[in-house]
């Protein structure tokens, strides 16, 4: 017999570290869109773990490749090559046209790795260490120390200054305010294409093409983080696709392994090429064979399934059903988003009480700054579950 859900809960409060206040939810399998809990409750599910279920829960084909994976070998180091590291390699430079890999465990590490990078890159060009980086208010991009002093957000940073050095902070989508910030030292210009804890705020066209102008014209880095807002989320396979820029540095993570821990940056060729040698970096888990069969896994399955054009029609339909909802309560102040990443910022009604109602109703949602409802559901969801979801969040409001 399994314990009950307050028993998982008493034994983790006992032996976990209290740095999460999680919802009173054990969670035990899934299956498509939707979470059982060890009582057997379902739960559609419209938060992914954060943006990573991009495939949904159960994928056959998927776990398969994983099992198989395991029963062959699940870590070398990266002293020798493996299988399929090269191939996973390849399957994200091209997905994004960009020319090399590094991969991490996470997100956060695929940020120390591109700041370190850009560095480097400036380093080698002019034999100084004082440059700068530019980064946005309201961003986030993660909790170690280097990842931490480029979040623009001073209640996760205070507690834990000094920081690391050299990062001004710049308005998102307001040109004159980055311009403000530069200066003969500035390296690189660090942001979200999509911010997501900020608000689910999408990157102004006009703003995004000005900050790669000034990145071209100085010799500066464009860094996009695209963690939460890559792998299709927005439509294509990353959201900077669609403004016609490309970044010399980009970091993914979340939907790149779909529940496995894998993150990386991609360099274009010019920093490739004049930046990070041997004994510059390192990981002891990065690209082992279990993340990179995940990788290989999650390309296959968006080929298969042919994701992209998937999430385009079912966003649209997301789009026009959240607008409709947007019209009908005066609380909710306006619909943000791109693709499958969208957003409901409310007024007068505390975002928390509608997650709550929501989830006794079988649906779970997040929040995101500004007390928006954030909304990242697996990939895979039909209009159905576009309907089933919209009626539940009607309700809650």
């Amino acid at each position: 017999m399994g314990m009950t859900t307050k028993e998982y809960m008493e034994l983790s409060e006992e032996y976990v570290l209290h740095t999460y206040n999680r919802f009173p939810l054990v969670l035990e399998k899934g299956e498509g869109t939707y979470l059982y809990d060890v009582e057997g409750n379902a739960y559609m599910d419209f938060a992914s773990g954060i943006g990573v279920f991009a495939l949904g829960y159960s994928n056959k084909e998927f776990g398969e490749a994983l099992k198989a994976q395991v029963d062959k070998v699940i870590h070398t180091s990266n002293l020798y090559y493996n299988v399929p590291l090269g191939t996973a390699a390849e399957h994200l430079a091209k997905s994004c046209g960009m020319s090399k890999v590094f991969f991490t465990n996470s997100g956060t590490e695929a940020i120390e790795g591109a700041i370190k990078a850009a560095r480097k890159y400036a380093y080698l060009r002019d034999n100084s260490t004082d440059h700068e980086i530019i980064a946005m208010n309201s961003s986030f991009h993660g909790r170690s120390l280097g990842a931490l002093s480029v979040t623009g957000n001073e209640h996760y940073q205070e507690p834990f200054r000094p920081l690391i050095g050299g990062v001004r902070f710049a308005e998102f989508n307001n040109i004159d305010s980055v311009k403000a910030q530069l200066t003969d030292k500035t390296c690189a210009i660090i942001m979200e294409t999509v911010q997501g804890e900020g608000g689910i705020y999408p990157a102004d066209p006009a703003f995004l093409k000005e900050v790669r102008e000034i990145c071209n014209a100085r010799d500066i880095l464009l860094i996009l983080d695209e963690i939460q807002c890559g792998m299709g989320r927005t439509g294509t396979m990353f959201a900077w696709q669609q403004y016609g820029v490309q970044p010399d540095i980009m970091t993914s993570a979340k939907a790149l392994g779909c529940g496995i821990p894998v993150g990386a940056f991609v360099l274009n060729e010019k920093v490739a090429k004049a930046s990070l040698v041997p004994g510059d970096h390192g990981t002891t888990y990065g690209g082992n064979p279990l993340a990179c069969a995940a990788v290989n896994a999650v390309f296959e399955q968006f080929e298969k399934l042919d994701l992209l054009s998937h999430v385009k029609d079912v966003a649209a339909y997301l789009e026009e059903k959240l607008d409709e909802l947007a019209a009908k309560h005066d609380c909710i102040k306006e619909r943000r988003g791109k693709g499958l990443m969208q957003g409901l910022e409310l007024t007068g009604k505390p975002v928390g009480e509608v997650i709550t109602a929501a989830r006794e109703k079988g649906l779970l949602v997040i929040s995101a700054e500004h007390n928006v409802l954030r909304m990242l559901p697996p990939l895979i969801i039909t209009k159905e579950d576009v309907d089933k979801a919209i009626s539940i969040i009607d309700s809650s409001l």
